[in-house]
């Protein structure tokens, strides 16, 4: 018993390290996600068509958002590993190849965004939603290569282990998104008013004063602009190619996690702008939660990294479970708190009766997975460190496209196993995806800390070929 407790003793003595760490990026994630909040509440207060058309849109940019994000999010281990074993020559390197990635993605995106329309048709979406939300994702897709550039520069601070800077420049960014959205949805100071529209404009407006303001700062930092002076800026194929393989199934299942609920909203959408607006409310406030699971794991992903690196696998496994425990901890308390003031919650986001009762009944499943999706969260982020990123994308891939949403499917819209429960359905399918995805990964987890050859090791070997696929000048 007391063997047990030091060991629980030792793993809480991580959170405050962590929470140092990861304190910034929850602060960052949160910035980020109000824009989402603000977006979502101010274009309620428009029309109702207006909150669909968002929630709707959402649901196409937000897939993609992920895919973009999951990709260059490769950053941080890999950065974080070369600091860990102290070889710093192919960090700026990584950075620059990195950046030619968060080019043609977002090129690939912007064509995307613009040529929605067919898909809204296709899904059929109901026919009043169908322009409002094309307005307001080719407003969006403005935006789009300076998210992403955003993106590339978030990662690559996060894999030096500066959380604050990224944090500083989204806080900036919500402050001036906050203003923009006014301005141009509602129509203020000679602007006509966009409605949906505006919310796009307002979004890329943001993320373009972001990722200048990311590109300022590390410009002017000694000790990042030293590490990028002597890099070469032409592509380097090679160098590309091992980040992809890395950084593709991250992607694929940041991807496929977020893009099951991107799509749910879209089959919601059938059910008219009640059961969509309802749905989004929901939504929009789980994504807030999760800011919390998802900052803890980056925190995870930084410091487990680092270690791996250097060398420490004892000390990685420790920063491994106290981080995963907070997670858990923080969720618990949580899903205890939107259980208790379901009402509080929601009269922040509208104060149409019928939206309320629905969001009130599917705010009971949000509460129930809190713990599953800080436990996938916090599993995901530590498998990245030890580079383990394929097997995670298949357990992603099962638990939500074979299971969740299918389930969903049958319970929400069909009387093949129940009535129809409509949004509620959905929900069922959603939390059992993700119970599943949390159990699957803390078991992945498990067995790749048990296996795990020597990190020092790998990091080294990993090192060696980053340096050695450098492309010469």
């Amino acid at each position: 018993m007391n063997k047990q407790h030091h060991r629980f003793f030792v793993f809480v003595g991580e959170w405050k390290p962590l929470l140092a760490l990861s304190m910034p990026i929850l602060l960052f994630n949160l910035a980020s996600m109000g824009m989402g909040f603000v977006d979502t509440t101010m274009a309620g207060k428009a029309s109702a068509h207006d909150l669909a058309a968002v929630a709707v849109g959402s649901s196409l940019w937000v897939p993609v958002s992920l895919w973009m994000y999951g990709l260059l999010m490769v950053l941080v281990p890999v950065i974080a590993g070369h600091r860990g074993a102290g070889v710093n020559e192919p960090i700026g390197q990584d950075l620059i190849q990195t950046l030619w990635i968060a080019l043609f993605s977002s090129l690939i995106a912007l064509v995307y965004m613009w040529f929605t329309e067919p898909i809204l048709l296709t899904m059929e979406v109901a026919p009043e939603i169908v322009p409002v939300t094309r307005d307001y994702l080719q407003a969006m897709a403005f935006g789009v290569p300076g998210i992403a550039l955003f993106y590339c520069l978030n990662s690559f601070c996060g894999g030096m282990g500066n959380t604050r800077a990224p944090m500083v420049i989204a806080v900036i960014g919500l402050l001036i998104n906050i203003p923009a959205n006014y301005i141009f949805i509602y129509g203020k100071l000679g602007v006509p008013a966009m409605g949906a529209a505006g919310c796009g404009w307002a979004t890329s407006l943001s993320y373009w004063i972001m990722s200048l303001g990311m590109l300022y700062y590390i410009a002017r930092h000694p000790h990042y602009s030293a590490l990028l002076r002597d890099c070469q800026i032409r592509l380097c194929l090679p160098r590309i190619t091992e980040l992809l393989k890395l950084g593709l199934p991250i992607s694929a299942s940041v991807f496929m996690g977020g893009g099951v609920f991107a799509l749910v909203a879209l089959l919601v959408g059938k059910l008219g702008s009640t059961s969509v607006a309802a749905h989004q409310v929901v939504l929009n406030f789980s994504c807030l939660t999760y800011a919390v699971p998802l900052s803890l794991s980056s925190g995870i992903t930084i410091r487990t990294g680092f270690l791996l690196g250097h060398g420490d696998r004892e000390q990685a496994r420790v920063r491994v479970f106290g981080g995963m425990l907070l997670a858990v901890a923080f969720s618990s308390i949580l899903a205890v708190l939107i259980l208790l003031f379901p009402k509080a919650i929601l009269w922040l986001y509208t104060s149409d009766i019928e939206v309320t009762l629905m969001a009130a009944a599917l705010l009971k499943y949000a509460a129930c997975y809190q713990v599953f999706d800080a436990l996938q969260a916090s599993a995901n982020g530590a498998l990245r460190a030890y580079r383990d990123t394929y097997v995670p994308m298949i357990v992603v891939a099962f638990s939500f496209w074979v299971i969740a949403l299918p389930l969903g499917y049958f319970l929400g819209m069909t009387d093949w196993l129940v009535p129809p429960m409509g949004p509620a359905g959905f929900w069922v399918g959603l939390l059992s995806g993700l119970v599943l995805t949390g159990v699957f990964l803390s078991v992945r987890l498990l067995l790749v800390m048990r296996s795990q050859t020597d990190p020092a090791e790998v990091q080294q070997a990993a090192s060696a070929q980053a340096a050695g696929s450098s492309c010469q000048q």
